[in-house]
């Protein structure tokens, strides 16, 4: 008979693969808001761990002088490579819902923003002419509690307050993180950081 895979058992795979605890047990949380755990959970957080693929910084970009971000939508993964060299940082994300809402390609963050303001796109107005113009921080915005700006226009790397979009295509074409795990790369990343998404 086999070991059953406890969560023990998982967060060692998982610290061996160099992912912080949210990321692993994330993976565990039930698809729906009403919907209960069921027996075959931890099997599915295996077969997604399973998909996770490390990178290494020189694949992606030419130095090291500034913070590196990678955002992989295929393993929905953001990896961080701090300036000062210290070990890679992992952590699981939401990604767009359709390859057209899909940007690849590099990028910079321009600006770091806590607490902030969303505004819809004018095609998201467009499909959706009941949304408001301005949602204001709070529990109701899309936005979550820190948003790093890129340079390209309507493009962010953001918390969300809704954990059921991360690791599943959820987004109009943004890279989202757990609040939690986007403040603590807000406090690390600097503006210029050079990103990458593929």
């Amino acid at each position: 008979m086999t070991d059953p895979i406890t969560r023990r058992r998982l967060m060692a795979g998982a610290a061996a693969l160099g992912l912080t605890a949210r990321a692993a047990t994330a993976q565990t949380a039930p698809a729906d808001a009403g919907a209960t755990a069921t027996a075959d959970a931890p099997a599915r957080a295996a077969r997604n761990l399973a998909g996770f693929r490390s990178h290494d910084w020189r694949e992606h970009f030419d130095n090291r002088a500034t913070d590196l971000l990678l955002a992989d939508t295929r393993t929905r993964t953001l990896h961080f490579w701090h300036r000062d060299g210290r070990p890679v940082q992992v952590f699981p994300t939401s990604v767009p819902i359709s390859p057209e809402l899909t940007r690849l390609g590099y990028t910079e963050i321009t600006q770091k923003v806590e607490g902030p303001s969303w505004r819809p796109t004018p095609s998201m107005r467009e499909r959706n002419p009941e949304w408001p113009a301005v949602v204001g921080p709070g529990p109701d915005n899309p936005l979550g509690s820190h948003a790093l700006y890129l340079s390209w226009q309507y493009y962010r790397i953001h918390g969300t307050h809704d954990v059921r979009k991360i690791g599943r295509p959820s987004s109009d074409g943004c890279i989202g993180l757990f609040n939690e795990q986007i403040a603590l790369l807000y406090d690390q990343v600097e503006v210029g950081a050079q990103v990458r998404l593929i």
